[in-house]
């Protein structure tokens, strides 16, 4: 039997990436899934590639932004499967980068809206449906830049240090009532946000990381598996860094 069997796990920005390398991850271990993206071609063609794999998985387009976009994708994995086990919220953006005197106001709202907002909305309505299902367990995407800064991204460090706090701050409140709460915290991943980049810019990230190379979604989903499982019974507010030594300078 696998790991995750009678489990059902929703994974926000699931269309790609950490999110897509997790639903399938999860769906290979016995759970059932449901995969929310913005893309819902990018969603569904993760539902397709966990069907055609034997496992069970539906799609859900939304804007993690808005907050009844994320009370619909948990509403349908507990009116399709039954209640909800298991959540990863990771559905992100990298947004504008820049000195803060030129930083656009509607950027800035729009990442913390997407980075940080989204958190919140999605452990409002997951804990709810989890407590109903006897418990479960979250983990919320944050980054490096949850823990340290860098110059030039503060709105993107501003969001990610937040999902940094909100995910310790719930932890202690539900960690008596049987729903465990977790950030995980990658480096910089070979994943579609980093495609935009030049090769001298990727030459330099990759520079920063002493393992001497970016990470991949595979071995971030690892660690986020771990933390979703019963294997990490007694983990809860704490943060798991992915990232080949980057923090460790």
């Amino acid at each position: 039997m696998g790991e995750f069997e009678g489990k059902v796990a929703l994974v926000t920005g699931g269309g790609s990436g950490i999110g897509e390398a997790v639903a399938v991850a999860l769906a290979a271990g016995g759970a059932r899934v449901v995969v929310a993206d913005l893309n819902g071609a990018a969603a569904q063609k993760c539902v397709d590639t966990i069907v055609a794999a034997g496992g069970t998985a539906c799609a859900i387009t939304g804007d993690v932004g808005k907050p009844e976009d994320v009370k619909a994708a948990v509403d349908k994995a507990v009116a399709t499967y039954g209640g909800l086990h298991l959540a990863l919220n990771n559905a992100g953006i990298g947004g504008p980068k820049g000195p803060i005197e030129d930083m656009p106001i509607d950027g800035y709202l729009k990442l913390i809206d997407v980075n940080l907002h989204s958190v919140f909305y999605g452990m409002q309505y997951e804990i709810p449906a989890m407590l109903a299902a006897g418990g479960g367990s979250i983990v919320n995407t944050s980054s490096i830049l949850g823990l340290v800064g860098t110059a030039m991204a503060i709105p993107y460090v501003t969001a990610k240090h937040g999902v940094t706090g909100m995910t310790k701050a719930t932890a202690i409140l539900y960690a008596a009532k049987g729903i465990r709460i977790n950030s995980v915290h990658p480096g910089y991943i070979d994943t579609p946000l980093l495609t935009t980049l030049d090769d001298d810019t990727t030459k330099a990230l990759i520079a920063m990381h002493p393992i001497g190379r970016l990470g991949t979604a595979e071995e971030v989903a690892n660690v986020v598996c771990f933390l979703l499982s019963d294997k990490a019974s007694n983990v809860t507010g704490s943060q798991y860094v992915v990232d080949g030594g980057y923090i460790a300078q």
